[in-house]
């Protein structure tokens, strides 16, 4: 079954799942091998080990990486981790696969100098942009690909992969896709309305509300309009507070779901019915981003992570499971994309539209003055 990540769990919770990790090895800021004078803590990119084999190895000796927040079939980690184990022999520990971006940063905060802490999260741009004291610089070997527009200057974070804001809905239930966003005002739609989160943690909940300022007369910069709808959704009773999970897709207890479409392919895997579609017009979308902790206590393990979900082979991985990775351009440029992947998925909409930094800043502060009130 598939899993809903970036849903909300209690922080207790979350601090108990993450120490309950096997950790292997212990931490290690100086790695050994070739690489014995690197402190790995400090290193900018593979060149501080001499190159990516001086890397890997350091990687290696460390034995085990921690990822957090990354539920196997949300945009293909789970084949994405298995090949990275595969080609490393790294043992990576995967903790609490349906925490929100922001219970990833707590969990470095609350598990700082474990060995269970955290060494790299992939989290919603409005998280990151809040944190950047809590990354380590880093770039890539495949940097100069990646446009400006979609990394940090000095590699606190770096865009890995975007979707398209969908409407998963069960067939069975709802006969007739919605073709605009008000149709969901109707009566058809009573008690039946979620998204992935709390939009002021989980970065797809905070892309429902974007989509639907987009498609109500906001822009990026002002996200309103997306808080007024849900507002109008809500008194209409259409709006469930309530996290989707498989389970509640089955029965048909959320019987609509904002969210990403690699999200919605997922669950119409999974879930006999279960259809997924876009809503004409401005089409939203928003990067994911990944980021190594400063205080990661694997932290070569972490930087060949990052050097290996960087590559052609994740990221046509993250592309065969209908998420659209950063280097698809350069990759489609030097014949390294994968083909019937991109076939399958089809090409980006021409209307798509995703927030800049300070777009997301600017309305995640908008939404956590307006978002509770608007839904009570």
């Amino acid at each position: 079954m598939f899993t809903f990540r970036r849903s909300t769990m209690g922080i207790a919770a979350l601090a108990v799942a993450a120490l309950a990790l096997t950790a292997c090895s212990s931490t290690a800021s100086t790695t050994g091998g070739s690489a014995s004078a690197v402190d790995a803590k400090t290193a900018t990119s593979a060149s501080a080990f001499g190159d990516l084999d001086g890397l890997a190895a350091a990687a290696k000796a460390e034995g085990s990486l921690n990822v957090i927040a990354l539920p196997d079939d949300w945009a293909n980690y789970g084949k994405i981790i298995e090949a990275f184990k595969a080609k490393y022999g790294i043992t990576v520990n995967s903790a609490s696969p349906d925490a929100s971006s922001a219970e990833e940063i707590t969990a470095i905060t609350s598990l700082a100098g474990q060995d269970t802490a955290p060494d790299v999260v992939d989290v919603g741009p409005a998280v990151a942009l809040a944190n950047t004291d809590k990354f380590a610089p880093y770039k890539v070997s495949a940097w100069g690909d990646i446009p400006d527009e979609n990394k940090e200057s000095t590699g606190l974070w770096v865009n890995d992969y975007t979707g398209l804001m969908s409407i998963g809905y069960n067939s069975n239930v709802i006969k007739t896709a919605p073709a605009k966003l008000d149709d969901l005002l109707g009566a058809d739609y009573k008690g039946k309305v979620a998204i992935n989160g709390d939009p002021t943690q989980a970065g797809a909940a905070f892309a429902a509300v974007g989509l639907a300022a987009v498609q109500s007369g906001g822009t990026l910069d002002d996200f309103q309009p997306g808080i007024d709808f849900f507002q109008k959704l809500n008194k209409a009773g259409n709006f469930l507070t309530v996290d989707p999970t498989p389970a509640t897709i089955a029965s048909g207890e959320t019987a609509v779901v904002f969210d990403w479409s690699y999200n919605n392919l997922a669950a119409a895997a999974a879930t006999p019915g279960w259809k997924t579609t876009i809503l004409p017009g401005t089409a939203y979308g928003s990067y994911y981003n990944q980021a190594i902790s400063k205080d990661a206590p694997h932290p070569a393990a972490a930087r060949l992570w990052q050097e290996f979900l960087y590559s052609p082979d994740a990221q046509n991985l993250y592309l065969a499971a209908g998420a659209f990775p950063v280097l698809l351009s350069s990759m489609t440029t030097a014949g390294t994309v994968d083909a019937a992947a991109e076939a399958a998925v089809g090409k980006m909409p021409d209307t798509f539209v995703s927030p800049t930094s300070d777009q997301s800043t600017a309305a995640a502060a908008l939404l956590s003055t307006n978002w509770a009130a608007a839904i009570q």
